[in-house]
This record gives structure tokens, C-alpha cells and sequence, in this order.
């Protein structure tokens, strides 16, 4: 089972940036599709990036041109990298797992999600 752990939120100013990680427990965690979501009051989960396990990448709406998600596969993390940070991105962001490694999130049982980051932009 994959297991996943977010860190690297918190508040910051409209403008400024975060690099958010997400350390991926190495048992089973080959041929993972690795995603970044995000949640916020009263919307629906925001898909925003995904990474695949050739090394492939995709954005979502929001994220394009902003956010950049990259891996570090020695250390079994997942990073998104926020700039130019407004307060409509404030949300819980979500590390997440497609074990498919299709990215195409369809089957949640095969889906595991981290427990999620809070970040805040101030205006």
C-alpha cells in the first residue's frame, strides 16, 4: 500500500510562493501515477498536476504556467512549486496516488490520498 505525506504549507502574502512535498513510501509505489489536488470551502477537488512514473507531466486549469510539479527519486518525494501565489489558490492541497499509473484518478480504489497542506494567501 502506498502510503503519503504532505508538508509545506502555510500562510503566505498574494504574490509570494511555496514549494509544497510529498514523501511516497517506497513499498509498491513503482508505476505510480502521483498527482497534486486541491480542496477548498464550498468548491470541488481542483485537480492541478500529475507526474508519471516515465517521468511525464500534466496541468489542470489553474495551474498552468504557475505551479510546477517535479519528483526526486531519491528521496521518494513529489514537490509542487506555487508561484505568483493569489488568495483564490488558498485551499488544502492533496498529495495523491493513482496506482493504475494512468493519472486518470477514474478508480478510487486504486487512489491513495495524503492527508493534505494547508496553504493561505493573504491579500
Amino acid at each position: 500500500q502506498v502510503q503519503l505525506k504532505e508538508s509545506g504549507g502555510g500562510s503566505v502574502e498574494s504574490g509570494g510562493s511555496l514549494r509544497l512535498s510529498c514523501v511516497v513510501d517506497t513499498y509498491s509505489s513503482s508505476n505510480v501515477c502521483m498527482g497534486w489536488f486541491r480542496e477548498a470551502p464550498g468548491k470541488e477537488r481542483e485537480a492541478l498536476a500529475a507526474i508519471r512514473s516515465d517521468g511525464s507531466i500534466s496541468y489542470e486549469g489553474s495551474a498552468k504556467g504557475r505551479f510546477s510539479i517535479s519528483r526526486d527519486s531519491a528521496s521518494n518525494t513529489v514537490f509542487l512549486q506555487m508561484n505568483s501565489l493569489r488568495p483564490e489558490d488558498t485551499a488544502m492541497y492533496l498529495c495523491a496516488a493513482d496506482r493504475s499509473g494512468s493519472c486518470s484518478w477514474w478508480d478510487d480504489d486504486l487512489n491513495v490520498w495524503g492527508q493534505g497542506t494547508q496553504v493561505t494567501v493573504s491579500s
